[in-house]
C-alpha cells in the first residue's frame, strides 16, 4: 500500500508534483497522465533519485523519505527503467543472481529465488544465454525476474511494454498480474499502453500538470470525461 499526503516536488521555481495525495492500496496499479504531468518524477521520487520539498509517503505503513536509495532496495522496493539495465556481458542468469546478490536473502536459497523468478519470467531456456544476444521482448523480460528477487514489497515498472508486439505484450501482461499473488510484491505500472494498463491494474492514477486528475477503480477512470480530454485526446 502507497499513502502519499500533500507530496511536492520542486526543480528550481518548476513544480513537478503539487501538493499530491494518494491511496494506492490495490495488488496492480497504474499510474497515467500525459508527457510532463509529474509520472517519471513519482517514480523517481519513490526511488530516492530526487527529494520531497514537502510532504509524506508510506509504503505499508513505513515512511519513505527517510530512506537513502540502497536501503529503500533492502526494504523491498524494485524498479524497471524505460532503457533496459542488462549487462551485456553477463548470462542471463548472472544478471538475476547480480540482483539477488544487492538485497537480503538467505544464502542457503540463492540459486532457488533465481530459478523462481527466470521461470516466472519465461527466462528459463536462455538463462545461459549472454545478455548482448537478447532480443529487446527477453531484455524486458530480464528486467522482470530482477525484480522478483530478494523479497520485493513494491515494483515499479517504467513502460515495460513500449516497443513490444501484440503477443509479447500479452506475456509481459500476464507475468506481471501474476506477481502480486506468486511473489507477495504490490505493483506500481507505468504504461502509455491504455490497453495494458486497463488489463491488469484495478485502480489507476492519473496525473495532469503535477497535480491529481483521477484516483479510482482503472475503468471508471478511463471512462472520465476530464481524464479522456486530458491524456486520451477526446
Amino acid at each position: 500500500m502507497i499513502q502519499i499526503r500533500g507530496l511536492t516536488v520542486a526543480f528550481g521555481a518548476v513544480i513537478a508534483l503539487d501538493a499530491l495525495d494518494a491511496l494506492l492500496d490495490e495488488p496492480v496499479c497504474g499510474l497515467i497522465g500525459p508527457n510532463g504531468a509529474g509520472k517519471t518524477t513519482l517514480v523517481n521520487l519513490l526511488s530516492g533519485f530526487v527529494p520531497a520539498r514537502s510532504g509524506d509517503v508510506r509504503v505499508d505503513d513505513t515512511p519513505l523519505l527517510g530512506m537513502d536509495t540502497a536501503r529503500r532496495v533492502r526494504f523491498g522496493l524494485r524498479r524497471s527503467f524505460q532503457t533496459e539495465q542488462v549487462v551485456e556481458d553477463l548470462s542471463v542468469w548472472d544478471n538475476v543472481q547480480a540482483m539477488l546478490d544487492h538485497v537480503p536473502h538467505p544464502l542457503d536459497g540463492s540459486d532457488e529465488q533465481v530459478h523462481r523468478a527466470l521461470e516466472h519470467a519465461g527466462l528459463l531456456d536462455c538463462a545461459a544465454v549472454p545478455g548482448a544476444e537478447l532480443d529487446l521482448f527477453r531484455r524486458r523480460m530480464v528486467e522482470v525476474a530482477k525484480a522478483l528477487v530478494g523479497e520485493p514489497r513494491l515494483i515499479l515498472f517504467d513502460e515495460p511494454g513500449a516497443g513490444l508486439d501484440e503477443r509479447e505484450s500479452r506475456v509481459l501482461r500476464d507475468a506481471i498480474a501474476a506477481i502480486p499473488e506468486r511473489f507477495g510484491a504490490q505493483v506500481l505500472l507505468i504504461d502509455h499502453d491504455v490497453d495494458l494498463i486497463a488489463a491488469i491494474c484495478t485502480q489507476t492514477l492519473v496525473l495532469d500538470f503535477g497535480r491529481r486528475l483521477a484516483l479510482g477503480a482503472t475503468r471508471e477512470v478511463l471512462d472520465d470525461p476530464a481524464v479522456r480530454q486530458a491524456y486520451l485526446g477526446a
